[in-house]
């Protein structure tokens, strides 16, 4: 025989209030934490499936995606106002309560929510998915939190900048120490500069659309948006997304005549596709190809100028996911499925050869803000091989005269500049000669980009995800 829940005499039971959109975040939290999962890939089906359900209108899948990514990006400094407000360490506290904990925090302390409607809000949510019991502890802690504001808590859980500058940076705006650390490293400079790069990871990311040449231009792409769009900054090829706007609603995106592609990823496709090579100019290879974006832009340029593109990806399933980004281009071009370090071409057999190599994901922690929380400094060892086998291979495929691109999304320095340095001369096995092309005249109109010969993007200066380019001729 089931038993309500114990209560003072008199009192009668109500049950708790289901809250879908809180209900949702709280899912998506839990996928992340549990399955490792991306919250830009688990959030769009719960929020489809929502609107499908009648649950949600827009507004309610606007709050959602801010309590989830909101809460994310700034895990790190909830976890040490959370720490300060519980008689426990934090790994004692059980997952579930800790993201209800989160989201609370988010609410309070990073939204315009109101105290008493965040805590009241929470904690129905509390006692719906943990039950009573602990949604009485949920309370208590989250009266805590509300007794001060986000820079009141800073001042109390921060260590002093003068004391330990990363530390108090890497609470403040919720990195992990080393993160800070190899990122003001790769940036340089000082106090200012950082905590720029720091909050700008910490922004939403605006949705920047990417039109494809020979199928629609950017300006007809503006058309189409109304109000709704604005010229990108740098690319020709780019137009921003008014703040709300569905990318998969357009016609264009549909049909894969435009797609969904950062500014930065468009630059140094482009910025590829414009250095001059010497000789012919007919075959160009995509050798990290997964997921498609920049090999989609890619085959479109080689289109117009009467050449070939070969996409090749070693996982299948991605592979599958760069045929669907290619379909319909006009000009020729080739999906393989290979891996880029035991080639599936003869060596010199290209012109233009783009390796966007795997890497941490540091440049793009503005859409993967969980990636700051799961990567280690020794997963960077695990890349460093495959980093500099790819570029090794890749300067063996392009024939002498050809240019060689080489591209990550992150601006640490031991997966970019260090990588290049290491093949260039011969570090770890033998390497095609080659000389270095100064990246920076092919970004036309982009501002701060350094001393060159490569170039590293960010995204408090330009607005892009960090990527950084090398750009490689081969002379031998």
């Amino acid at each position: 025989m089931s038993q309500q829940p114990h209560r003072r005499p008199g009192k009668p039971y109500r049950r708790p209030q289901k809250d879908p959109v809180r209900i949702l975040a709280f899912e998506a939290l839990r996928a992340v934490d549990e399955r490792d999962a991306y919250a830009n890939l688990v959030l769009p089906p719960l929020l489809r499936q929502a609107r499908e359900r009648g649950d949600f209108d827009g507004r309610d899948a606007a709050l959602a995606t801010e309590l989830v990514y909101g809460t994310l990006r700034r895990q790190g400094t909830y976890d040490a106002i959370i720490a300060a407000c519980v008689d426990r360490p934090l790994r004692e506290v059980d997952p579930p309560v800790l993201d209800v904990l989160s989201l609370g925090a988010h609410q309070l302390l990073g939204t315009r929510i109101p105290s008493h409607a965040a805590v009241s809000a929470t904690v129905e949510l509390a006692r719906v998915v943990l039950g009573d019991g602990r949604a009485k502890f949920v309370n208590a802690v989250l009266r805590r939190i509300a007794a001060e504001d986000l820079d009141g808590w800073l001042a109390r859980v921060a260590p002093d900048y003068d004391d330990d500058p990363e530390d108090h940076l890497a609470v403040v705006h919720s990195h992990p120490r080393w993160v800070v650390s190899a990122l003001w490293d790769a940036l340089g400079g000082g106090r200012a500069g950082i905590e720029d790069l720091l909050e700008a990871d910490n922004e939403r990311p605006e949705v920047t659309l990417v039109a494809r040449p020979g199928r629609i231009g950017a300006a007809e792409l503006l058309d189409t948006l109304g109000e709704g769009g604005e010229a990108g900054r740098w690319s020709p090829y780019a137009v921003r997304l008014a703040e709300g706007g569905e990318p998969g609603a357009l016609d264009a995106v549909r049909e894969g005549r435009a797609g969904v592609q950062d500014e930065g990823s468009q630059l140094v496709a482009v910025a590829l596709a414009n250095a001059a090579v010497d000789g012919p100019d007919t075959r160009w290879l995509d050798g990290c190809a997964g997921p498609g974006g920049k090999a989609a832009l890619l085959a479109a340029l080689a289109a117009e100028r009467g050449a070939a593109l070969v996409a090749s990806e070693k996982q299948p399933h991605r592979a599958r996911l760069v045929a669907r980004a290619l379909a319909g281009n006009p000009g020729p071009y080739q999906v393989i499925t290979a891996d880029g370090t035991r080639p599936a071409w003869r060596p010199g057999t290209f012109d233009r050869v783009l390796v966007d190599v795997p890497c941490s994901g540091l440049g793009a922690l503005r859409r993967r803000p969980e990636a700051r929380w799961r990567r280690r400094p020794e997963d960077l060892d695990g890349f460093a091989p495959l980093q500099r086998g790819l570029l090794r291979e890749a300067l063996a495929a392009v024939r002498v005269g050809g240019v060689v691109g080489y591209a990550t999304c992150s601006p640490h320095l031991a997966e970019t500049r260090a990588v290049v340095e290491d093949v260039l001369r011969g570090r770890g096995g033998p390497a095609a000669s080659a000389e270095w092309i100064d990246a920076r005249p092919l970004m036309p109109g982009v501002p701060a980009l350094g001393d060159g010969p490569d170039v590293q993007l960010w995204p408090h200066l330009h607005g892009t995800d960090a990527m950084y380019l090398a750009l490689l001729r081969r002379t031998g």
